[in-house]
């Protein structure tokens, strides 16, 4: 035993065991992470009961089983539940009940032993909402106005034709909305911006405020056409409606423009069932967030993620590779130069939001306020550049990740054979050309592996974010068809922080438990995605300036 142990074989065991543990937890979190994420999109079937507990009447209860658990009776019991004092174990089951605006609630448990019989109705239907959330019941008829225009089995085709007309009419609106009366409020920021601007120099002529009148008028014109259109197309949206049977028999009107889709689960196979799920899939990628984030898709924060990913790339690298580059090629060694490095390994332990604390005082208070006396001081007091925004959160993880990129580019010329060195020198080349003709090429895929793990680090960030310009909700792009198309002051949303927003500010928790798994399992996927994109390049160099040295 004492000589295994000086083998130093224990070591190895433990080594390994810790590295496969490592593993096992990595993929089982990914595994947890798939199936509730991807289940998030299925269409789950509607179950029917009838419910009674002693003492209380029976209700009619309809929904979704999301899960189930067995508990004590004695826990139960604790908890009001009337149970037997000789049940030791109980099971309950988490239903999805929908219906908020009638019941009030959207989640509910119920015990199995006072539930009756679990039917799957065929005629069940549910419907998505733009608020509100989720809805339960039968179809009965459907209202044009107050004339009824289809009752019984031509309910459902009927519905489903009406819910395409005033999605059509809804993404009109919404379409004028964002983009065209946007389009006319920017210009008229513009204006007034331009007016205020003459007026800070003292040169507003007469003729110059004819000059912006006259376009202040034209825009409000343009305007006023948009919003009588807008009133007509709002006015055909509201027209349709729809009588839906709820559990408990009651009657309720739902206006056609508040549902989004709906569909049967109880009566759909699974190749519908599959298409619905595609279907559903490229709505959440692409659509937009309603119901305090907890509803539709999460392209806002999507394409803010990818943005400040970019945009922190392209500022983190050229200083990351110089200052490596100064540090390795030029500066003299000594102890000024070990303090230095210290210094930047220490600064890559810094706890990330001491680096959002930093860039909110300094990069927005003081940069950002500075730029606005500067250059935007007809804005002023409302910020320009003086407030989060897109720059500020790229430029605080640009900082952020600076030390990743500065110790990897730095590694990667270290590993650079000086006989290569020697033989440019001998070549004639000068000591720059061979820095950045011979060295710097090679030492590329090293630089790539710095800023892959930038990318990685600098996407799942989220405590600095908030405090230099993620929001909840941001309700433009940072990327549109004003100039200057890339609006760098803007904030923008993130997926990091909507995961947060959504798992621990939602006032329903149980509704956005799946969201939370569905975001961040595309938070993953597009770590993964960025990640390989800079491992395919890197890859690309190394093999490219291997052949050119053999």
């Amino acid at each position: 035993m004492k000589e295994w142990w000086k083998s130093g074989s224990p070591w190895i065991w433990l080594n390994g065991g810790a590295v496969s543990i490592s593993i096992i937890m990595v993929f089982g979190l990914l595994t947890l992470i798939l199936v509730r994420g991807f289940g998030h999109f299925w269409p789950h079937a509607v179950v029917e009961f009838s419910y009674e507990m002693p003492g209380q009447e029976r209700v009619q209860v309809i929904g979704e089983l999301r899960r189930s658990e067995t508990l004590t009776g004695q826990a139960l019991r604790e908890a009001g539940v009337p149970l037997p004092q000789a049940q030791l174990l109980a099971t309950r089951h988490l239903f999805k009940l929908g219906n908020r605006d009638v019941t009030g609630r959207d989640f509910s448990y119920y015990i199995d032993d006072f539930m009756g019989e679990w039917r799957y109705p065929r005629d069940m239907a549910v419907l998505e909402r733009r608020e509100w959330g989720d809805f339960y019941g039968r179809p009965l008829r459907i209202l044009e106005g107050t004339v009824v225009v289809a009752e019984g089995e031509a309910v459902w085709d009927e519905l489903q034709a009406r819910i395409k007309r005033t999605t059509s009419l809804f993404d009109e609106i919404r379409r004028i909305e964002r983009h065209e009366i946007g389009n006319i409020n920017f210009r008229l920021e513009r204006v007034r911006l331009d007016q205020r601007r003459a007026e800070l120099r003292d040169t507003l002529t007469p003729e110059l405020e004819r000059d912006f009148a006259g376009r202040r008028a034209a825009l409000n014109q343009e305007y006023a056409v948009l919003q009588e259109r807008l009133d007509k197309l709002i006015a055909e949206a509201q027209r349709d409606s729809l009588v839906m049977l709820v559990a408990g028999g009651r009657e309720v009107t739902i206006r056609m423009d508040r549902i989004v889709k709906a569909w049967q689960p109880n009566n759909m196979s699974i190749p519908s069932k599959v298409v619905f799920y595609a279907k559903t899939f490229f709505d959440f990628i692409f659509g937009y967030p309603r119901e305090a984030n907890t509803e539709g898709g999460i392209f806002p924060a999507i394409f803010g993620t990818v943005t400040m990913v970019l945009v922190m790339s392209i500022i983190v690298t050229p200083f990351g590779v110089l200052a490596a580059i100064y540090l390795r090629e030029y500066a003299k060694q000594g102890p000024l130069l070990r303090t230095i490095r210290i210094s930047v390994y220490n600064l890559a332990g810094v706890p990330s939001i001491v680096f959002g604390v930093f860039g909110l005082g300094f990069f927005v208070y003081v940069m950002g306020g500075g730029i606005d006396r500067i250059f935007y001081p007809e804005a002023l007091p409302a910020p320009t550049f003086g407030t989060p925004g897109l720059f500020w959160a790229s430029l605080t993880l640009a900082l952020l990740t600076l030390p990743v990129v500065i110790v990897s580019t730095e590694e990667g010329l270290a590993r650079i054979p000086s006989t290569i060195r020697q033989g440019s020198l001998a070549l004639g080349a000068t000591k720059g050309e061979t820095l950045w003709k011979v060295v710097v090429p090679l030492a590329t895929p090293a630089m790539m592996t710095g800023l892959i793990l930038a990318i990685a680090r600098a996407a799942g960030e989220v405590a600095p974010l908030m405090l230099v310009g993620v929001v909840k909700l941001a309700p433009t792009l940072p990327i549109d068809g004003n100039f200057p198309f890339v609006h760098l002051e803007r904030k923008i949303m993130h997926l990091g922080f909507h995961i947060y927003d959504v798992g621990f500010q939602s006032p329903h928790a149980e509704a956005a438990e799946a969201l939370v798994y569905a975001t961040a399992l595309i938070l993953v996927l597009l770590i993964v995605m960025l990640n390989l994109t800079a491992i395919t390049i890197r890859n690309h160099l190394r093999e490219k300036y291997r052949a050119e040295s053999d």
